[in-house]
């Protein structure tokens, strides 16, 4: 599934391609992903000029003028910049065709993806008004950790995939930083003292932004999406001996998703 990084990459891709590209007409193939294709993108957005393209959480967020397109992957969806001779495949399901001949084409195929739009500051829209703030700005801190841990006693794994509580932050790189800050994933949030939520906020921040100077995990390469994983201390690493330490990883399920931590170097 795309994470933060791996939209990010795609928001800074489509931003240089698409700003000042004017979008000439619309094209839906599947009138349902998770929610209905709005039907007035057929009107609202041919004629448009594409002014920038921004991301709050893990949605892309396209300022078409009039409005803006919010989309949101899904578990298996991608965009990519397709001539606009090229025939759509099976899962193809929405084309947004430019006039340079340039067409925007939504991939996806188990339909877990959103495409919506709204002519109101995007901020306040349904999908986005309830997002948590984003990890790597200043307003997610050890400070802001300590404080929405006090009462939760849900295991600090799943409290760092909720979006409500910090944007986007999903099962590798929640992994990742756990392992990084020494804390176990399964400890209840509120057992978290001051100094850990320093400690976890900044490895939060640390693997998200390598993802991204790195060129994160996540590729679109013709047909489709290849995986290429980073060095990862845990994720996807099952029993293999630990980095730090060489003890036996372990490996749990947490709110349905493999969870993988070191049993002496998280506690």
């Amino acid at each position: 599934m795309p994470e933060l990084p791996e939209v990010e990459l795609t928001r800074r891709r489509l931003e240089r391609e698409l700003t000042g590209k004017r979008i000439e007409r619309v094209v839906v193939r599947a009138p349902k992903l998770r929610f209905p294709i709005p039907l007035e993108l057929h009107a609202s957005l041919p004629g448009r000029t594409v002014r920038s393209v921004g991301r709050r959480g893990k949605y892309l967020l396209f300022d078409c003028e009039t409005g803006w397109l919010i989309v949101h992957l899904g578990m298996t969806g991608f965009l990519r910049l397709v001539a606009g001779t090229a025939p759509p495949g099976k899962h193809d399901h929405l084309d947004i065709a430019f006039a340079d001949g340039t067409v925007l084409r939504f991939h996806d195929p188990r339909k877990f993806g959103t495409v919506a739009w709204t002519t109101d500051d995007p901020a306040t829209h349904p999908l986005l008004a309830a997002i948590g703030p984003e990890p790597l700005t200043a307003a997610f801190d050890g400070a802001y950790l300590f404080a929405v841990t006090r009462t939760r006693r849900v295991a600090v794994k799943q409290l760092l995939m909720n979006a409500a509580i910090v944007a986007g932050v999903g099962n590798i790189y929640a992994n990742e930083a756990l392992f990084r800050a020494g804390i176990r994933p399964d400890r209840p949030a509120s057992s978290l003292g001051r100094p850990e939520c320093e400690r976890l906020a900044r490895t939060v921040r640390e693997v998200l932004q390598e993802s991204i100077d790195q060129g994160s995990t996540y590729r679109v390469e013709e047909e489709m999406v290849a995986y290429h994983p980073l060095n990862f201390d845990v994720y996807g690493r099952g029993t293999d001996a630990c980095t730090r330490c060489g003890g036996a990883l372990k490996e749990i399920r947490l709110g349905n998703r493999s969870t993988v931590f070191c049993p002496r170097c998280q506690t």
